[in-house]
């Protein structure tokens, strides 16, 4: 059997919410093929069934910079993880279409692996839960960015989600009111795994009890529809101004953005993508604005379905 998904991109953190916090953004994304390739799994000497490795091609954006080893492609580690769910060790082949750049900080590895669990479920002929999903895609990201869901659950879930625990697992989606994202990528690539090396273990707790306030008044402001709440409470102190030197033009982009009439604006996920939340009809204007450097601008709508079969 064959099946192919969609998953979109995300913004993680969205501001303050280091994280717990994520939005699906649409119109771009990865693609995966998961398809049955021949006979089951050997057995290995010591007993039990082993799968066979899969088979992986990727096309598309960045392909060339992201690896066919099975043991190191997030879609095919991802994969594998929800077949040894099902209990299936047949060989696959598996085909990712990238949309999303390579450390872009919109979510490309979290959909590709999001993408490549739902996929090997359906070509299962099982359609799969929420939670099986993002546990299985969980597998896929920690392998090269870390154990956390501000991305997975939101290309998962679709729009707005806290990842309130992993363990055990609990995701909230949240309203999310009919605003539209503009995000600019210039032109540098910053790794997840670097980035959060930047960042402390320990923080003051002044700091910290205004990043949480932060956080809970940026979820009101989204389920309110508040644009001037979200502009007061989409203030990072934690992550943005450590990450914010690896981005040319930052300040002065999300300076353009706010002068325009955006609500807000920060780094997505570890950067170097910049994202701004506004209004259907200033948000032109803010990505004419935010054209600083060089950039890639586009303006996205929220995907508030999130990963679905194709």
């Amino acid at each position: 059997m064959k099946a192919t998904v969609f998953a979109p991109g995300s913004i993680g953190n969205v501001g303050p919410g280091f994280d717990v916090l994520g939005l699906a953004v649409g119109g771009l994304g990865d693609t995966v093929t998961v398809e049955f390739s021949g006979a089951a799994g050997f057995s290995p000497p010591n007993g039990g069934l082993k799968a066979a490795a899969p088979q992986v091609v990727v096309r598309g954006r960045d392909a060339e910079l992201i690896p066919t080893d099975p043991t190191k492609n997030v879609a095919a580690i991802s994969a594998q993880a929800m077949l040894k769910r099902l209990g299936r060790t047949d060989p696959i082949a598996i085909t990712v279409d990238k949309g999303l750049p390579m450390s872009g900080g919109i979510g490309g590895s979290a959909a590709s692996s999001v993408a490549g669990t739902y996929a090997a479920a359906l070509a299962c002929g099982v359609t799969p839960s929420h939670e099986d999903i993002i546990l299985a895609a969980l597998e896929g990201e920690q392998a090269v960015s870390g154990r956390h869901l501000d991305n997975i659950a939101p290309i998962t879930l679709g729009g707005l989600v806290l990842s309130r625990s992993i363990d055990p697992l609990d995701v909230v989606k949240l309203p999310v009111p009919d605003w539209v994202v503009v995000l600019v990528r210039p032109a540098v690539r910053i790794e997840t795994k670097k980035a959060r090396a930047l960042l402390p273990e320990l923080w003051d707790r002044v700091s910290w009890t205004r990043q949480m306030a932060n956080t809970a008044a940026l979820i009101h402001g989204f389920a309110t529809g508040d644009g001037d709440l979200v502009r007061r409470s989409m203030e990072d102190l934690y992550a943005e101004p450590r990450r914010a030197p690896l981005i040319p033009h930052f300040d002065d982009i999300k300076r353009a953005a706010l002068d325009a009439g955006a609500f807000g604006c920060s780094i997505s996920g570890s950067g170097p993508t910049i994202f701004a939340i506004a209004d259907e009809a200033t948000a032109p204007r803010c990505a004419e604005a935010m054209k600083i450097g060089e950039c890639e601008v586009r303006v996205a709508v929220i995907d508030r379905e999130g990963a679905r079969p194709v």
